[in-house]
């Protein structure tokens, strides 16, 4: 796997949703036709992350079709939204056993093979904090989930209900700052026997795939169990994903994660964080912050999850206008870290699909942000931007009243001396000037054949000032420059 690799994010439930109404039967993951996976291989992406394929249970869906506040979000997605749609929940787990509907572990072990035929990664997802209400570990093992008082549940009904079958009070898995999941119930890590046996279950999943993605991992550190639950837990990531990874060398783990976590998870062992903090910058607009962003430690910035929409936050093209999506788009997907990608982003889809529902509404794609999106994949096959070193350009102001500059950003990327791809982005949509502070090595480059790949045109590069080591740049709202160092022939 390359060192800034491509992770594509596929809804199994929704697709295989699609699949069934284009063919008219019922389909499994055998369904996943060949030329989707050789479309991914051929865009470069080397991990494939299915969302929902885990055995749920009816307790939880019930909770799904009965939930108000859920149902009304579900029908502004769906307008004509039937019974069906609504599967549960794909984090509310009853058993890590792929679902009989999409063909269970031979139907998976029959994808991962596909995908491995195509140097393509398998990851699921595993959810460390919680399970679902029909999971069997309520009957047999009690004690591995928080468990409430009467007080508790009468002052706090939405953290805390009662189990039917055995009249106990249990909480329901949540994070410090909101109310419970109803459909789901707290694993209590301070139960070393709970942590003995999540490891082993993880040593059996590892067996059906090639990482893994971890919801809210945070949620399961001690500091965050602590002041959640009140109650001392021992580190259960540091030792457990160095088991998997003895066993499993080149197993991947990617992080959920947020409260300026990434660094102690990285720490921990995970290959991949969610890197929240960039999305919001650039959402917000922080061009400051982006900046500041992207001086962090290489090591730290390669092991973080570049995105502009997953299954949890609004759609990309719901968030950033066209011209904001482009400069915001190219900073994202040709940074050092991992490419993550969202099922549906590519084609311009607005309407977030939750997590519950099994069916997305009939969207025309975007032909706008579908150039957008192929340009970047046409690019990204360039293994430069998988391979090669990245590296920082410091831009300053063209006079000190001129505030513009911090609306620049600029990096390269290079496999040689003379291999270089200079990137520059004006994330704004207005004009802005600033200085690139050329470094020492780039100088002499300043004479050779250059071309815009954004645009396909040459590039006359201004040779007296790259001689100076200081290049006056003047950009256009929203501007792109991808521009490539051609050796002479």
């Amino acid at each position: 796997m390359s060192r800034h690799p491509a992770l594509y994010q596929l809804n199994a439930r929704v697709y295989l949703t699609e699949r069934q109404r284009e063919l008219g039967r019922p389909v499994t993951l055998d369904d996943l036709p060949d030329s989707f996976i050789d479309t991914l291989a051929a865009n470069g992406v080397e991990i494939l992350w299915l969302l929902s394929v885990w055995s749920l249970g009816e307790k939880s869906r019930q909770i799904s079709l009965s939930n108000r506040e859920w149902l009304e979000e579900f029908e502004s997605t769906l307008p004509d939204l039937q019974r069906d749609d609504i599967g549960g929940s794909g984090f509310a787990v009853r058993e890590y056993t792929v679902a009989e509907k999409m063909g269970g572990p031979r139907a998976l072990g029959r994808l991962r093979h596909r995908l491995a035929s195509r140097q393509i990664r398998l990851m699921l997802d595993f959810v460390p904090n919680h399970m679902g209400l029909d999971h069997p570990w309520l009957d047999s093992h009690p004690e591995f989930f928080v468990q409430g008082s009467t007080e508790q549940l009468r002052n706090e009904p939405q953290n805390y209900f009662v189990h039917q079958a055995n009249r106990k009070i249990f909480a329901h898995g949540r994070d410090p700052y909101f109310p419970g999941w109803p459909d789901t119930v707290q694993l209590d890590y301070s139960n070393p026997a709970l942590q003995t046996e999540l490891k082993s279950q993880l040593l059996d999943i590892a067996t059906q795939c090639d990482g893994l993605r971890c919801d809210m991992a945070m949620l399961v550190t001690p500091e965050v169990f602590l002041r959640t639950w009140g109650k001392q837990m021992a580190d259960f990531w540091t030792p457990t994903i160095a088991a998997i990874k003895e066993k499993h060398p080149g197993f991947i783990f990617m992080a959920e994660v947020y409260w300026d976590m990434e660094w102690q998870l990285q720490q921990a062992g995970f290959n991949y964080c969610y890197d929240k903090r960039l999305y919001d910058r650039l959402r917000d607009r922080d061009y400051a912050g982006v900046r500041g962003h992207l001086r962090a430690d290489l090591t730290y910035q390669s092991k973080l999850a570049r995105f502009l929409e997953n299954h949890d936050e609004p759609r990309a093209c719901a968030t950033f206008t066209l011209t904001h999506h482009i400069p915001a788009a190219v900073l994202t997907f040709l940074s050092p870290g991992l490419r993550f990608f969202h099922h549906g982003q590519a084609e311009g889809r607005r309407k977030r699909i939750s997590p519950h529902l099994i069916r997305a509404p009939d969207e025309t794609v975007d032909l706008q942000v579908a150039a957008l999106y192929a340009k970047l994949v046409y690019l990204q096959k360039d293994r430069v931007f998988h391979d090669g070193d990245w590296e920082a350009i410091e831009i300053s102001r063209v006079w000190p009243e001129n505030w513009s500059s911090e609306c620049l950003m600029a990096w390269t990327w290079r496999s040689s001396p003379h291999d270089v791809v200079l990137c520059v982005v004006n994330l704004a949509d207005h004009e802005a000037q600033g200085c690139l502070e050329l470094p020492q090595w780039l100088q002499p480059l300043s004479n050779g054949a250059w071309s815009n790949l954004w645009t396909d045109t040459a590039f006359t590069m201004p040779e007296d000032q790259w001689r100076q080591g200081r290049w006056t740049l003047f950009a256009q709202p929203a501007q792109v420059f991808v521009i490539r160092h051609q050796l002479q022939a």
